[in-house]
């Protein structure tokens, strides 16, 4: 017998929307989830299964892409220099909680948000990604316009997968092709460095590099900026190779005819982006026609994973001050706040900073709410995850760039049931559960989801509220 003949549907009323000659909605059979289509099903794969509400399909990849050409508004589009943040998701189940956060701001959302480094640890690919936002966009009412971000790309064949899925953001990581050692390197290594740089990909020379920056000043429109031959030589040093990439795979990505846009990373480096460099990185783009709607540059002090800024408040505000100015001048194109889940301290800067034109990522913050939830349902399953986290961190930690102890995180047997939720509060216990997701998905992903769809009214009550306070300063 159908479950749909057991279990009586029920609607989320904020998906119901007629389209393309039918009624559609998602709803929930006990523990899974529909699509309710009444009238015109043409192009939904079954099997279907007969309701009260009409054909009840599967929510799966190819219905999701069926949606998305019934209602243009779930379509990833290009956001422009609109205040834009990206909600990363790594089990697929928070897309609802997000939308009810983003539901009356002037901020566009991308909730398709996943690197190709989170992906093999989640064990999802990008059709994945981009059918378990769809499906949460639609449930929440979301009708658009919303971005999908292919983040932190590498290489060729990372962005052709999530062309192939209907991405429209692609966020280029050029950051193994960074040299910081330039930055304490003495004149003559640096003109080594520069003299084996990629020239042929850089389309110039040492020499006209130095003409084109050695010794001049450039207007910033508020402020002047100065760059010497030595910081000419220095930025080159650092990023040429890095300009190159970014060359490499926007020239890829323009070749396969998609409408996109790009953003390009260098936040996941050493050391601090200067000024100088900042300028180097865009105008030499944009010499080589790359075109781009937002850049991450690494910003001074330290923004570490699902914790608040570490640094002097004020030297960043001068930092983010300069990178605008230059954003502004070579640009226009939004500032890019990466590892920026939970930088409250940071939201009203760079917002003054950048005048509105801000990308904000965040990404782990979400899966810490989920901890969060558990931590509150199911306080033995939350003291399993913790132990495993604390076991797991020395070695997980390796990608990531966080300073947490794991001495300093108590063990669960330590702590009473009502203790367990404030760990999310505490700066050591945050980043050593934050980091480890990939080693407690893999042990307990199926019974992770499970906890949350059995709560999920509460996971996403607590990312509206966690949301809400991200994203009101910008607003």
């Amino acid at each position: 017998m159908a479950v749909a003949q057991l279990v009586t549907p029920e609607v989320y009323p904020a998906s119901v929307v007629e389209a393309g000659g039918a009624t559609l909605s998602l709803v929930r059979l006990g523990d899974e989830k529909r699509l309710a289509v009444r009238g015109d099903a043409a192009g939904f794969d079954g099997p279907a299964e007969p309701s009260g509400l009409g054909q009840l399909f599967p929510l799966s990849a190819a219905n999701a892409a069926e949606l998305r050409r019934r209602l243009p508004g779930l379509r990833p589009v290009p956001l422009g220099l609109r205040t834009s943040a990206g909600t990363g998701d790594r089990l697929g189940l928070a897309t609802p909680g997000h939308a009810r956060a983003f539901a009356g701001t002037n901020i566009a959302p991308i909730f398709a948000q996943q690197s190709i480094r989170e992906m093999t640890r989640t064990d999802r690919t990008p059709v994945d990604v981009m059918t378990d936002a769809t499906w949460g966009a639609f449930q929440a009412g979301w009708r658009g316009p919303v971005g999908a971000d292919a983040d932190h790309l590498k290489n060729t064949a990372d962005a052709d997968a999530t062309a192939a899925a209907g991405f429209s953001f692609y966020t280029i990581d050029p950051g193994e092709y960074v040299d910081s050692a330039a930055d304490a390197a003495g004149a003559p290594v640096l003109e080594e460095k520069v003299a084996a740089l990629p020239w042929h990909l850089l389309e110039s020379s040492p020499a006209d590099l130095e003409a084109r920056y050695a010794g001049k000043t450039f207007d910033l429109g508020e402020r002047p900026l100065a760059i010497s031959r030595e910081q000419v030589l220095r930025a080159a040093a650092k990023y040429g190779g890095a300009v190159a990439q970014v060359v490499r795979m926007y020239r890829h990505l323009a070749g396969k005819g998609i409408v996109f846009e790009l953003e390009v990373s260098v936040d996941e480096t050493e050391t601090p982006t200067t000024h100088a460099e900042h300028y180097y990185v865009a105008s030499e783009m944009s010499r080589l026609g790359v075109r781009w709607v937002s850049l991450a540059p690494r910003f001074v002090g330290r923004f570490e994973k699902g914790v608040d800024y570490i640094g002097d408040l004020a030297a960043l505000r001068v930092d983010l001050a300069g990178h605008a100015q230059v954003s502004r001048a070579l640009g226009p194109y939004k500032l890019s706040l990466h590892s920026g889940s939970d930088k409250f301290s940071v939201y009203p800067l760079i917002v003054e900073a950048a005048r509105g034109q801000v990308h904000l990522k965040t990404a782990g913050t979400s899966y810490l709410e989920a901890l969060r939830v558990v931590g509150q349902a199911d306080p033995g399953f939350f003291r399993e995850i913790l132990g495993l986290a604390r076991e797991r961190y020395e070695t997980d930690r390796a990608s990531y760039h966080v300073s947490a102890q794991v001495a300093k995180v108590p063990p669960p047997e330590a702590l009473a049931d009502g203790d367990l939720p404030g760990l999310l509060e505490d700066f050591d216990a945050r980043e050593v559960l934050h980091v480890t997701f990939g080693s407690v998905l893999a042990r307990w992903g199926g019974r992770l989801k499970t906890a949350l769809r059995e709560n999920e009214e509460a996971y996403y009550a607590v990312l509206e509220r966690h949301f809400q306070r991200h994203l009101a300063p910008f607003a």
